[in-house]
């Protein structure tokens, strides 16, 4: 059996998840503020419309937006999809958010008869054009119920983390403090073992063999060794998302100083023009700083 899916944000994820979605039969519609990725998606075999045309007609609307303002923005803004929903129809919101705020969208889409699963995804873009994405997920069994058919398209894991928002948010925080802390310290490595007569390419092939390496080090240092930044995850999700980290840690009164250092890293690259560079230029910081030319930056 087919869905009506709308796939809110056609970033590298989201498009990856659209096409999923399309490639499982699905009658997916895109949307972006962005016209050239709406355009991608309708020439790859997508379905582009105006959400008031189609809202009526969705069983599930899948938000794989950057972050809260936008998630509720496309849920409850001046085109708010979620008044137009049916009742029984899903929200699958997938942005990186407060657990609070998961909640409190919970909430609000209850009050109108729709169900809402956070559910923050992992895997990057290849992942999410594979379908097989891992899905923190938390939420009523009536909301995973209306949501199996985008899972199964979109994802290869599904963990169920409870029966309320804001679990699957909570375990996608801790998953964030671990993969920006990672990528940060693979590009400080990399660069030190630089001044140390260690090529970067020499890096990848030994450490990604030994007990220092990480999923983050496999997937973004070769990146620096071909020198070739296109955003696959940019440098700009890092301070919304160890800033996501830091503020539940301040509320919870908790300590994370390694999260802090890494997040300087990635505003430093940030303000130094990087934002919308892959995130693997974090490396351009340690750089910079060192004296250090990064293969194909001369």
């Amino acid at each position: 059996m087919t869905q009506n899916v709308a796939v809110f944000g056609l970033g590298s994820m989201g498009f990856g998840s659209a096409m999923s979605l399309v490639r499982a039969g699905h009658q997916t519609y895109g949307f972006d503020v962005n016209a050239d990725a709406v355009s991608r998606f309708t020439d790859a075999g997508g379905k582009a419309a105006s959400v008031g045309d189609i809202a009526a007609d969705l069983d599930a609307a899948v938000l794989v937006v950057l972050n809260a303002a936008q998630t509720e923005e496309v849920l409850f803004g001046a085109n708010g999809v979620v008044d137009g929903l049916k009742a029984g129809a899903v929200v699958m919101a997938c942005a990186t958010v407060p657990p609070d705020f998961a909640r409190d969208m919970e909430a609000r889409c209850a009050e109108r008869g729709v169900h809402y699963l956070d559910a923050p995804i992992s895997g990057g873009s290849v992942k999410a054009g594979q379908g097989q994405l891992s899905v923190m997920a938390s939420g009523t069994p009536q909301a995973f119920a209306a949501a199996k058919q985008v899972l199964d398209a979109t994802s290869e894991t599904v963990f169920e983390l409870g029966d309320t928002a804001g679990a699957g948010s909570a375990m996608k925080a801790v998953n964030q403090l671990l993969a920006g802390v990672h990528i940060a310290t693979m590009a400080e490595a990399l660069t030190f073992g630089m001044t140390q007569g260690v090529s970067p390419d020499k890096f990848v092939e030994v450490i990604s063999k030994c007990a220092g390496t990480s999923w983050m080090l496999e997937n973004r240092a070769p990146h620096i060794v071909a020198g070739d930044y296109t955003p696959h995850s940019s440098v700009d999700i890092w301070p919304k998302d160890l800033g996501i980290v830091l503020d539940i840690a301040k509320s919870a009164r908790f300590s994370a100083p390694i999260t802090a250092a890494a997040l300087q890293q990635f505003l430093a690259a940030s303000g130094s023009g990087l934002g919308r560079e892959d995130d693997a230029a974090v490396a351009k910081v340690y750089a910079r700083n060192a004296g250090l030319t990064l293969p194909r930056e001369d």
